[in-house]
């Protein structure tokens, strides 16, 4: 008698995992999103997380990096990188350090490229809000706050 395959990734396992696992469509769904606002955003010459940071940034909101980086969800790593490359492009400078918290302020030049970058910001928004309609956009994203608390443990 054959002793039965040890492994469980049969392929009818592993089509199961990609019809179904929320990791891989949360991820497709973001990668295209950004696609498509980068696409619309590209002759401002912003990215969209770009975009996103330097509007953030222009609150005045955020004591800390680290406070900034759980806001939105990123790796404090990844977000320092990005912010090293808005500040090379003189989009923000540092404006507070307590220790090892530092913050950036969104200089001249960002405040223009935020200005710059709204009207391809807004199309992209239009049309990706547009083509769900605004009650099911309010549903998904009411919904997506929930997947964040849930991935995070706060259920």
């Amino acid at each position: 008698m054959t002793p039965p395959d040890p492994s469980p990734a049969t392929p009818e396992v592993l089509d199961d995992i990609a019809r179904t696992c929320v990791a891989l469509h949360v991820r497709m769904t973001a990668r295209a999103v950004t696609r498509a606002y980068d696409e619309a955003m590209r002759s401002s010459g912003l990215k969209i997380t770009q975009f996103v940071l330097l509007s953030a940034l222009s609150t005045g909101a955020w004591r800390s990096v680290t406070e900034l980086a759980e806001r939105f969800a990123l790796e404090r790593t990844s977000l320092t990188r990005n912010l090293q490359l808005l500040a090379a492009e003189g989009l923000i400078e540092p404006v507070a350090c307590k220790g090892r918290a530092s913050i950036y302020g969104v200089t001249p030049k960002g405040r223009a490229a935020i200005d710059a970058a709204i009207p391809h910001w807004r199309a992209a928004q239009e049309r990706i809000e547009g083509g769900l309609g605004q009650d099911d956009w309010s549903q998904m994203r009411d919904r997506l706050k929930a997947l964040r608390r849930v991935a995070r443990g706060a259920g």
